[in-house]
């Protein structure tokens, strides 16, 4: 399901489609992933309810539905973090199409400045409170599984709960590149009262991701290895993605003189702005000349790193 689809068509004069060129659905499903899956649905007995983080970038793409089927026998709240980077001019919209998915508790977060981090705590325990707890009833603390895809903020989100309720600094490893956690850690405390203990988890893709442009997605906000998919290719769809939302903040950060829709154009501009250049060796009739030619790897690099954090402004790619 586009949520794009409902709310914005595309400019006159932009790519109205991304060319994939044939590619195929860039493929990351490493060991740890498999044996994380494993892994939780073990600790599964112990657990008294779900917390799925997800990008709130993309709200409707790219949560496995592997970790649903196997863990959905639990209470469950979808918490869609990086707020801050996100287009919620349609945040009623987006809640409406989860809703048709069968999601019925959504929370947006953010947790570089701590948003709605304070509302998971009392939202879990009334999710808790009000289900069946199973072989758990005897319990007095509660026990909560931290799911989701790659990078989305899963440590992060632990970590805030954790300060804002116990004072307390980091437990959870957290990075910008996907795969940091690599195992179901041990139980980590974050709150007193009512006493509840996290279970962080690895990031667990498909291993069937169910588009190209699903990939693209996923890739773009970091929860796929850059260089699984390429990124000049990451690059490329972003710049179609910013065109077609007629987003053009990246013509003032790069110096630009107008909005372009040819990456390798923008990628030059860029890479010259930066002073990003590498040494080629040409072949000429008179033998080999080194040149300087612009560093298009250097520009892509920095152009995705930008969008990542929030420096070209706020994006909705569903």
């Amino acid at each position: 399901m586009r949520l794009l689809s409902f709310l914005r068509a595309p400019a006159a004069g932009w790519r109205e489609r991304f060319d994939c060129g044939g590619r195929e659905v860039a493929r990351w499903f490493p060991g740890h992933m498999a044996r994380g899956l494993k892994d939780m649905k073990k600790r599964l007995h112990q657990v008294d309810c779900l917390l799925e983080v997800h990008d709130a970038r993309i709200p409707l793409s790219g949560r496995n539905p592997q970790l649903q089927e196997a863990l959905g026998v639990r209470p469950h709240l979808l918490v869609l973090n990086k707020m801050d980077l996100a287009d919620l001019t349609h945040k009623s919209r987006i809640v409406e199409c989860l809703e048709q998915q069968g999601v019925r508790h959504v929370l947006f977060t953010d947790c570089l400045k701590d948003e709605n981090i304070k509302k998971i705590v009392p939202f879990v325990t009334e999710l808790v409170s009000s289900s069946q707890r199973y072989q758990r009833s005897e319990n007095i603390e509660s026990s909560i599984m931290v799911i989701g895809v790659p990078n989305v903020g899963k440590s992060s989100v632990i970590n805030s709960i954790r300060r804002l309720h116990l004072k307390k600094g980091k437990a959870s490893s957290v990075g910008a590149e996907p795969g940091i956690t690599k195992a179901v850690l041990t139980k980590i405390q974050v709150c007193d009262r009512p006493l509840m203990f996290l279970l962080d988890t690895p990031g667990v893709l498909s291993p069937q991701i169910e588009s190209v442009e699903i990939g693209l997605k996923l890739a773009l906000c970091g929860a796929i290895r850059d260089h699984l998919v390429g990124e000049d290719v990451i690059a490329d769809y972003l710049l179609y993605t910013l065109n077609r939302q007629q987003q053009f903040s990246y013509v003032e950060r790069y110096k630009m003189t107008s909005p372009c829709d040819h990456v390798e154009t923008v990628l030059k501009s860029i890479a010259m702005h930066l002073g990003k250049a590498r040494r080629v060796r040409v072949l000429t009739g008179t033998g080999d000349v080194t040149v300087m030619a612009p560093n298009y790897n250097a520009a892509a690099v920095d152009f995705i790193h930008a969008f990542r954090k929030g420096l070209l402004g706020k994006v909705m790619l569903d």
